[in-house]
């Protein structure tokens, strides 16, 4: 699947959705950008709950795809899955982030 059709496809499942969010994650700092993210953009989110600054927990996502967009810009060089797929692209990143903290995929 070609660049401009995988951005423009409906994908009909997450199932067939990972493959080309994994496709678009192929550089190994890019990745480790997302899951180092990933990571930051929770303990920022649930700093903020646990000090009582609920405003604050909108900056987790900001610090999250901070680096993960860092990654794609600079290091893989394409387009986030997220201005297209956002929920599914989402949802990739907490599979992604699982995968590498769980032992499955390589940091």
């Amino acid at each position: 699947m070609s660049k401009a059709t995988a951005t423009s496809h409906a994908f009909q499942s997450f199932t067939e959705f990972y493959p080309y969010y994994l496709g678009e994650h192929q550089d190994a700092t890019c990745r480790r950008l997302h899951v180092c993210g990933t990571l930051l953009g929770f303990v920022v989110a649930l700093t903020a709950i646990a000090i009582g600054q609920p405003a604050g927990i909108l900056l987790g996502p900001l610090v999250g795809y901070g680096f993960a967009w860092v990654g794609h810009f600079f290091f893989e060089r394409n387009r986030p899955a997220t201005f297209t797929h956002p929920w599914w692209s989402f949802r990739g990143d907490m599979k992604l982030l699982w995968e590498t903290l769980s032992g499955q995929r390589p940091f």
